[in-house]
């Protein structure tokens, strides 16, 4: 096991030796003739431009209405995945292999003035694809096949005021995204955490409509309806609502500069009996004996030169109805996490990053408590028109329990590449 851990940091250490080449740029750079940089930090995250990018509908700020559409380019198509080794180790012994770790297949694009879609696609990924997914026992994929986005943007109905994206989105909340961190084995845990007898997952994206609109002062917004199961379809006729307000303080968006401090919040809905009397041919039921669950947090972004520390903290609680373990008492748990990240040389080459994950659910559930330390290195390869190759270590210690916790440890090398 020591040979092994030798050999992944001499691995990382390795990868700075690696020469640089040049390789194909994903859509909006080849649209653009950007380089990467333009809209990220070190993809996949964004930097402020990139932010603005994003909220403006795909659209530079200030050139809507000269933007090419995509019938007057090339297909705007790209692709990630990475590739790797992983080691992992835990009391009941240690394991390790070779890994396809995901692919996401985007397109992204103007169809006319202010008028925008993403589409977002993840096929299925059969054995030996790896099973660090979760417990898959060889019979069944290691990532299903899944439309993760698929929406269109109208943006400017008011004037930077109010966008409205329709379809299946990343919702407004989730102020740093599940989809766009560095970390690729370890996600945000209070994001993936589930309570007892509800199906919302705080990191799915959602399907619904979404209004969001930014201000001269600083002041950003958004606001939701969604059907709150993520892909799936709508179990009962309530929809969940969710509001995000966002102050930056400085120039900048708070991605790579500028202070950003937030408040969200999200209140839904759970029925407690399945089906409902009514299954419409697209999927939906009426299910009834419906009871509430909701979502606080906060969140903080600073940055410093190239340092970018991010701060959020949420709490849940859910309906006494929905609790199965202690149905007398709503069902509450609290959890959160800190990153810092630190981009370094030319064009940020090079990222390295510590993030602290926690979640305390209730004293009965306390089997399921969650400690993680992370640590990252990323250094990209290419020249300067194109970063899109990253050599990639990462390591992750969680503790889940607090009583005789299990301990486990997860070493990852791989390259992330996209184009």
């Amino acid at each position: 096991m020591k040979k092994l851990y030798v050999l992944i940091l001499a691995f990382i250490a390795l990868s700075f030796l690696v020469p640089e080449t040049a390789h194909a740029i994903p859509a909006f750079a080849r649209k653009y003739g950007f380089t990467c940089t333009m809209c990220h930090t070190a993809f996949p995250k964004l930097n402020d431009f990139g932010q603005r990018f994003r909220d403006n509908g795909y659209q530079i700020p200030g050139q809507e209405g000269y933007e090419k559409n995509v019938f007057e380019i090339p297909p705007p198509i790209s692709m990630r995945t990475p590739v790797g080794f992983s080691v992992y180790d835990s009391k009941q012994g240690a394991t390790s292999g070779f890994n396809v770790y995901g692919l996401d297949l985007l397109a992204a694009g103007v169809l006319h003035k202010n008028i925008s879609f993403l589409l977002i696609y993840t096929p299925r990924i059969d054995e030996p694809a790896g099973d660090y997914a979760g417990p898959n026992n060889g019979a069944n994929p290691s990532q299903l096949g899944s439309m993760e986005s698929a929406n269109i943007v109208f943006s400017n109905i008011v004037q930077n005021a109010l966008n409205l994206r329709i379809g299946r989105f990343e919702p407004a909340y989730q102020v740093f995204s599940s989809h766009r961190s560095f970390y690729i084995m370890e996600p945000y845990e209070v994001y993936t955490f589930t309570t007892p007898a509800n199906s919302y997952l705080f990191s799915d994206n959602q399907m619904g409509v979404e209004a969001t609109g930014h201000f001269k002062s600083g002041f950003k917004y958004g606001l939701g309806v969604v059907n709150g199961n993520g892909g799936n379809p709508d179990n009962s006729n309530y929809k969940d609502v969710y509001l995000n307000l966002v102050q930056i303080i400085g120039k900048g968006d708070g991605q790579s500069a500028g202070q950003r401090i937030g408040v969200f919040g999200y209140y839904g809905w759970q029925p407690t009996v399945l089906p409902g009397s009514v299954v419409a041919p697209t999927g939906e039921t009426n299910g009834s004996g419906n009871k509430p669950f909701y979502k606080l947090g906060g969140d903080v972004s600073l940055n410093w030169s190239t340092l970018n520390l991010e701060v959020l903290v949420m709490g849940g609680n859910d309906d006494k109805a929905l609790n199965t373990l202690d149905p007398t008492k709503d069902y509450r748990y609290s959890g959160g996490f800190v990153e810092l990240d630190w981009a370094a040389l030319m064009n940020n080459r090079l990222i390295a990053s510590v993030l602290y994950n926690w979640v305390t659910p209730p004293s009965y559930d306390n089997g399921r408590s969650i400690n993680a330390y992370s640590a990252l290195v990323r250094y990209y390869l290419g020249d300067w028109t194109a970063f899109n190759v990253a050599l990639h270590g990462e390591y992750t210690y969680r503790e889940i329990g607090t009583t005789n916790p299990t301990k486990d440890n997860l070493f990852t090398v791989l390259v992330d590449f996209d184009f």
